[in-house]
């Protein structure tokens, strides 16, 4: 062991509680030959193992690791992990005290080990009792921009990124609904490492900076779902964005039934972007290659094949380690600015991120109190006379939404289940009556939650998301 080596584990074990102890740590370095170093609140051991030659294996080899025991260590945890594969890294997230905190990062050496540790070590009982959570990770390279003018262009905001942060790689921006000349008042920054986004973030974050004289809003990015190969040779469902709110499915069906009359399926069909279904993946294929950058009623459309959901693997990471199952997709597949669903912590007032967009509301009001003297006039009024960023809530933006509609008020389900450590968690079902018979029966999101508030403000958020701008 060289002296850097020792210095990391002396360091370990001045905090060791517990099962663990010195002699363990250097019995697995011993045995295994690889190094260990403690640094910034994680233990590494390897990264690269020994005689590893080359660079780092590519991104879908490591795997992340929730629930773990807090006095549970390396010398329990690697013999485990190694039945899956040669381990290139082992990142065990630590506390000062000396205890792990909850959660871990493994890297293999390939993406089939990878796979192969997913499937084999979720759910596995590591104690008595004691089960863990095994899920893909990935390094994020991207972040979240909001608040931004609604008429800036993609090389404007790509111009005014490379000004303020370094290693931007790209950004990605997407048309309103209903007007295609402007963005969405959000983009999504690429940096060439997960190095550079974090310090772009963190030169960001403060909620000061601003961009064209706006305080904008940052935050990472949910990382697209990455999936194998194999299941995607078997995808016959095409996703197409980019398209005007008032194009109908039946529109598109004829549209993408013209190459080859007959070849689709059915069409599904939710604000600006769509599923087409094909009978054969080969159609599906042949489809995607001629109406990619075509127009539909005005509208240059984009064209990919759709990412069907893994539900075998689809847990949440959180960042005390915890993994909780993820419900049902309202929608079985799932493709860019759809795929960007935020973890549920503190639930954020609106305006706020719902699957990495930005909600359909106007600016937020000033929150404050003003005294209330005696003898003040007070006017009865309608809430419906009000302005909608007199609304802090998405359940009162979505009642608001409707009246202004002339339409009923929404209606909602509530639906619950069990998480597997006993948890009661819920979700609403949200119909709107004036357009139940439309394209889309009810809105239901994609995220369970502990409290029936939280359940009902995002189902609120959801729907006014997929239902547009005021």
């Amino acid at each position: 062991m060289n002296e850097e080596n020792i210095d990391g584990t002396n360091g370990c074990s001045k905090v060791r509680t517990g099962t663990q102890n010195e002699a363990a740590l250097l019995a697995l370095m011993e045995k295994t030959g690889y190094n260990m170093v403690q640094e910034n609140g994680q233990r590494k051991f390897g990264g690269p193992p020994p005689g590893w030659e080359g660079p780092p294996p590519p991104r879908g080899c490591e795997v992340f690791v929730g629930k773990i025991p807090r006095d549970m260590y390396e010398d329990e945890l690697v013999p485990v992990f190694e039945r899956a594969g040669k381990i290139y890294e082992f990142r065990l997230m630590m506390e000062f005290s000396g205890e792990n905190r909850g959660y871990a990062f493994v890297m293999y050496t390939t993406k089939e080990e990878a796979q192969l540790a997913i499937r084999t070590l979720n759910n596995y009982e590591i104690r008595p009792g004691k089960f863990i959570g095994v899920c893909v990770s990935l390094d994020n390279c991207r972040l979240f921009i909001g608040a931004i003018p609604k008429e800036k262009k993609k090389e404007e905001i790509l111009d005014e990124m490379k000004k303020v942060t370094e290693g931007v790689v790209d950004v990605i921006v997407y048309p309103s609904a209903t007007d295609k000349t402007k963005n969405r008042g959000f983009a999504f920054v690429e940096y060439e490492s997960h190095r550079a986004a974090a310090m772009a973030r963190r030169k960001l974050i403060p909620g000061t900076f601003q961009l064209w004289g706006h305080t904008i809003q940052v935050d990472w990015a949910d990382p697209e779902k990455e999936v194998d190969e194999e299941t995607m040779q078997r995808v016959k469902v095409l996703y197409v964005r980019n398209l005007m709110i008032s194009t109908t499915e039946e529109t598109i069906k004829a549209e993408f039934n013209k190459f080859k009359p007959g070849a689709v399926e059915r069409v599904k069909k939710l604000r600006d972007y769509a599923f087409v279904h094909f009978f054969n993946r080969e159609d599906a294929v042949a489809a995607m290659s001629v109406m990619n950058g075509k127009c539909i009623d005005g509208a240059c459309i984009e064209v990919t094949l759709a990412k069907p959901v893994n539900k075998e693997n689809t847990w949440r990471q959180h960042l005390n380690g915890q993994i909780s199952p993820n419900s049902e997709n309202l929608i079985v597949f799932t493709n860019k600015e759809e795929s960007h669903p935020k973890t549920l912590g503190k639930l954020p007032t609106l305006p706020a991120r719902l699957n990495g967009q930005h909600s359909p509301s106007p600016p937020e009001v000033e929150r404050c109190t003003y005294p209330f003297y005696p003898g003040t006039k007070l006017t009865p009024i309608s809430m419906y006379s009000l302005k909608s960023n007199h609304f802090n809530s998405a359940v009162m933006h979505l009642d608001y939404y409707c009246n202004k509609n002339n339409w009923a008020p929404p209606e909602y389900y509530l639906y619950s289940t069990t998480s597997q450590d006993g948890k009661v968690l819920l979700v609403y079902k949200i119909v709107i009556p004036a357009i139940a018979n439309g394209s889309q029966s009810y809105f239901m999101p994609d995220k369970l939650c502990t409290t029936l508030e939280d359940a009902k403000e995002l189902a609120a958020q959801f729907t006014l998301l997929h239902l547009g701008p005021f």
